[in-house]
């Protein structure tokens, strides 16, 4: 299908061809998406056009909204001759049930006139028959049922049968998606208002894979702001809307051909960010990290990736393609045991590094500690002279494993570094190999380790102990919470986030401590 999509910001019309691939829509809250949308539906006309949404499809029961939506028209001619009654004030949803009861009505109808004929003949497959069929495939061990002419559904392990509206609006959802895209016209465009509403994520991707399927006349056209149902279309076109300009009517838009030089991250960061973007590690619902940092740096579009490595490939092929999105990203990871080289090597590429060891040590700076302690009105100094204590005296008694940790760490580094230089016969990497031990000189790195440790401990340097302690339970461990007045460490956490949502003494606090543990300067907003 060729779509000549609305003006933009040039005052040119620019044609896709679908080639067979769905379209989707995507953009921020408020970029024009929708508008763009509806100038896409109009110009095409209703005979080449079918809109579904399921917010409007399950909830709109005015009777004059929902006649001038695509299932509406397509119900006027059921409707048509009848005296106006209540029941004909149905939502969309309702009205396709009847629709497919009505063809299903007939498709009998017709069976049994041929049969009475002498015709040969055999039930067709309906619409109906691929609607149940498809919707006890997403949902196992539910039925739909038809008896007298209405729908009723059922679990395998119970007796009970009920109506449609019984149903969760998740699947009420799926039925009214199946049986809409069943009834668009050949060759359309069928236009899904956030395809993603109601669906749990784990169904999402195979239930629109499996819709897509049914129609392969059609080309399936998604407007949504839904970062990971975007990724989910992994062949297909998008249009990313960044603005619009009503008085012009004209919209800043820009259509991705081809995304297949991107992660589906970094994809999907692109097209749904319009402020800078951040990459951070962590899994976005329960880490530390998706938790703090994008109340940290509020000013970033703050996208949680996994692993260090991912975080660190994202942010170097975002940079690479800026002339293409024209947004700044960066990256931000643990220290964990690198040096100082690899830091500096890390934040030349726009990798932001912490002067500590992992993000729970974010949490136990001296400002961050005391920011709590006052919030919970308890002495700041005391607390903090007894938590630094514990963690001192801590770090002491696993001083040599802390140290045999970096120094296993900075072996393995150098390692693949040297053996990853060029050799010309096997001869060479040979020799090569048995002369690392005595260059690389592990022992002598530990011991240089264990004495500079050893110092931190006897001068009490506690923020260069957080630079190297890696040791998750610290939370637990020093008692912070308990002298913060709080009963654990997931509440001393929470009371770090909850003091970050307020415009308060305690989060500028915090906020400038974290900026400076990044070298940054918190008065400073776009300081990065």
């Amino acid at each position: 299908m060729e779509l000549s999509l609305p003006r933009n910001k040039d005052g040119q019309s620019v044609t896709v061809n679908t080639a067979n691939s769905p379209v989707v829509i995507v953009g921020a809250n408020g970029a024009g998406k929708s508008r763009f949308t509806s100038q896409l539906v109009s110009s095409l006309g209703p005979e080449k056009s079918f809109s579904l949404s399921a917010l409007h499809g399950l909830y709109v029961r005015d009777a004059e909204e929902v006649a001038k939506t695509s299932v509406g028209q397509l119900y006027a001619d059921i409707r048509a001759g009848r005296p106006s009654s209540a029941t004909d004030n149905h939502n969309e949803l309702e009205m396709l049930l009847s629709r497919l009861m009505h063809d299903e009505m007939l498709n009998l109808l017709n069976y049994k006139l041929s049969k009475s004929e002498g015709k040969k003949t055999q039930l067709q497959t309906t619409r109906l028959d691929e609607v149940i069929e498809l919707w006890q495939e997403i949902f196992p061990g539910n039925r739909i049922l038809v008896e007298s002419g209405r729908f009723l559904f059922s679990r395998d392990n119970s007796d009970d049968r009920y109506s449609a509206f019984r149903l969760s609006d998740g699947e009420q959802a799926v039925i009214y998606y199946i049986a809409g895209v069943l009834y668009a016209p050949q060759g359309s465009a069928i236009f899904i208002n956030s395809p993603e509403m109601f669906l749990h994520p784990t169904i999402m991707q195979a239930l629109w894979s499996r819709i897509e399927l049914l129609r392969p006349d059609c080309t399936f056209i998604y407007t949504t702001h839904d970062l990971d149902f975007t990724s989910s279309r992994l062949n297909a076109k998008v249009i990313w809307v960044r603005d619009y300009d009503p008085a012009a009517v004209e919209w800043d838009y820009m259509v991705l051909e081809d995304a297949a030089s991107l992660t589906e991250d970094v994809y999907s960061a692109i097209i749904g960010a319009r402020k800078p973007v951040l990459f951070i590690e962590g899994d976005g619902v329960h880490s530390i990290d998706s938790k703090l940092y994008p109340l940290i740096f509020k000013e970033f579009t703050v996208k949680s990736l996994g692993s260090c490595n991912k975080v660190i490939e994202a942010t170097r092929s975002f940079n690479d393609l800026n002339s293409f999105h024209h947004l700044d990203s960066y990256g931000i990871v643990d220290r964990d045991r690198r040096d100082e080289h690899e830091v500096t090597y890390l934040r030349g590429k726009r990798i932001m590094v912490p002067e500590v060891a992992e993000i729970e040590n974010i949490l136990m700076l001296e400002d961050v500690i005391k920011a709590v302690a006052r919030s919970r009105r308890r002495d700041p100094k005391k607390v903090f002279d007894k938590v630094s204590r514990a963690i001192i005296s801590q770090f002491e008694q696993s001083l040599k494993q802390q140290a045999l940790m970096h120094t296993r760490h900075k072996v393995k580094r150098t390692v693949e570094y040297r053996i990853d230089g060029r050799f010309t016969n096997i001869n060479m990497l040979e020799e090569h190999i048995a002369g690392l031990h005595h260059e690389i000189a592990p022992r002598q790195i530990y011991e240089e380790l264990c004495r500079r440790f050893r110092h931190y401990v006897e001068t009490g340097d506690y923020a260069a102990i957080l630079k190297v302690y890696n040791q998750k339970s610290m939370l637990s461990s020093s008692n912070v919470a308990a002298l913060c007045g709080l009963r654990n460490k997931d509440e001393y956490v929470a009371a770090i986030i909850d003091l970050l949502r307020t415009d308060s003494e305690h989060s500028r606090r915090i906020i400038s401590a974290v900026k400076r543990c990044f070298g940054l300067e918190a008065k400073n907003q776009n300081a990065i």
